[in-house]
């Protein structure tokens, strides 16, 4: 751990809340707003601290309860979400892995069951049974069925008709649209480059199928650093995950200003709030701990590797601390559940996003100790920084389907010769030199470089 990493005097960085300057906008007024529920917020807590020095509290037990309800049932709220079912999955499971919270395997196969029941006959997933294929909710069952891991799981992805799929959604620039003839943003790309790496296509198929697509990613970066959805909209923390995250699989980052990415990146952190925003001028909003949380590492990977210098990663380029501070004070809710604000509801997305960016914080610095704010026990497991799953359930998954691949004799003579299959998981890059190089965030950090040194392994 940098000895230069503290837990914030929170009465000091007061100084850093929003002044308007006698000039009140619908903007500044939100801020400002924001900011002062914090503020009490902050200011409870630190009494509280000096009578109970282990705070901070992950509230891990109402947080796997408030799970495992919505697991087996859900409230009327989310009926405005029917198109979305594997999402909700995809929400619950990956925020309990990063709990090690463990479903029996009674219900883990109901949930495969419902999402064979979501894939569809010309390929992909829709957002429910009989609904249409969609990237979004294809990248949704593809990781929720990688997190369970069961060969039960991982064959109901059937990845014949999903290659199918993606060349119906893909058009001839490399870009992607979300659904055959739908909305054309850079989520495609990324939903798709991602659960084609999870499934493990051939890099033949790959370069044929991501052909052009880190071109077109980089046209989708703007003038502040951060991408749009398309070329020429605004800048956005998921956006911008998405394209980087992309790069990241793909190759293809010597296209794009990554030290502007970077500054654009760093600069969403809040100086009070301590959690991220998505875009400029925006309020701070728990699920950005995961989209800007990890774009951090992310562009730093392909830094280093653009340039050779392996260096950039000794140090994270975040407040860490700051980001836990919002996580474990201000976003979590008393009967289970993490939210976007103080003020806000509990729901599954903020649930699984804020986790994932506690996640990120304490432990994207692979070569040291995890750094926990609190006592140990707030420690949870890491998750992949490129897929938002378990490291070793997206490795797990990978040699799965390359083992499938292998001719039988290929298989049992590797077996018979103690041989291990550990193939980079990013081998489908745009370009051969690429493709060598871009095995950092990959594998490396699918196993061993995202252990911790203090938790089970996940």
């Amino acid at each position: 751990m940098d000895s230069e990493e503290r837990p914030r005097n929170l009465s000091q960085y007061k100084r850093f809340r929003t002044n308007d300057e006698g000039r009140k906008t619908f903007t500044s007024i939100d801020q400002i707003r924001t900011e002062a529920s914090i503020e009490r917020i902050y200011d409870r807590y630190e009494q509280l601290a000096a009578l109970d020095p282990t705070l901070p509290k992950l509230h891990r037990g109402d947080h796997a309860r408030y799970l495992q309800l919505s697991l087996e049932r859900l409230s009327t709220a989310y009926e405005s979400l029917d198109s979305s079912r594997p999402w909700m999955v995809y929400w619950i499971l990956n925020a309990a892995s990063i709990l090690n919270l463990r479903f029996s395997h009674e219900l883990m196969d109901r949930v495969v069951d419902f999402l064979t029941k979501c894939r569809c006959k010309e390929g992909g997933f829709g957002g429910g049974p009989g609904q249409d294929a969609h990237l979004a909710t294809t990248y949704a069952a593809v990781n929720s069925l990688c997190i369970i891991g069961t060969e039960k799981a991982l064959n109901a992805i059937d990845r014949h008709t999903l290659k199918q799929f993606m060349w119906a959604v893909r058009e001839s620039n490399g870009a992607f649209r979300m659904h055959i003839g739908g909305e054309l943003d850079v989520r495609g790309a990324y939903c798709a480059i991602s659960s084609a790496k999870l499934c493990s296509f051939s890099p033949e198929e790959e370069l044929k199928l991501f052909e052009g697509t880190s071109s077109w990613i980089a046209e989708c970066q703007t003038y502040e650093g951060g991408f749009g959805g398309a070329p020429d909209l605004e800048a956005h923390g998921g956006y911008s995950f998405c394209a980087a995250a992309a790069l990241m699989l793909l190759g293809g980052e010597n296209r794009c200003d990554l030290n502007a990415l970077l500054r654009w990146t760093i600069n969403r952190q809040m100086a009070y709030e301590g959690g991220f925003q998505g875009r400029t001028n925006k309020l701070v909003d728990g699920c950005y701990s995961f989209w800007q949380g990890a774009l951090v590492p992310i562009v730093q990977s392909l830094i280093a590797r653009k340039e050779g210098q392996q260096q950039i990663m000794n140090v994270s380029l975040f407040n860490r601390y700051a980001l836990q501070e919002y996580v474990l004070i201000c976003c979590q809710r008393p009967n289970g559940g993490l939210i976007d604000k103080p003020g806000k509801p509990a729901d599954l997305y903020h649930t699984c996003y804020t986790l994932s960016g506690l996640a990120i914080t304490q432990h994207c610095e692979t070569h040291s100790l995890p750094l926990v704010l609190g006592d140990e026990m707030n420690e949870v497991l890491p998750t992949h920084p490129v897929h938002n799953i378990p490291p070793k359930a997206a490795l797990d998954a990978y040699r799965y389907f390359v083992e499938l691949d292998q001719p039988a004799s290929a298989a049992e003579e590797e077996q018979c010769n103690g041989k291990q299959n550990n193939v980079p998981m990013d081998d489908g890059s745009e370009n051969v030199s690429e493709r060598n190089s871009s095995s950092h965030m990959s594998e490396g950090s699918s196993s061993s470089n995202y252990t911790s040194s203090r938790t089970s392994e996940d």
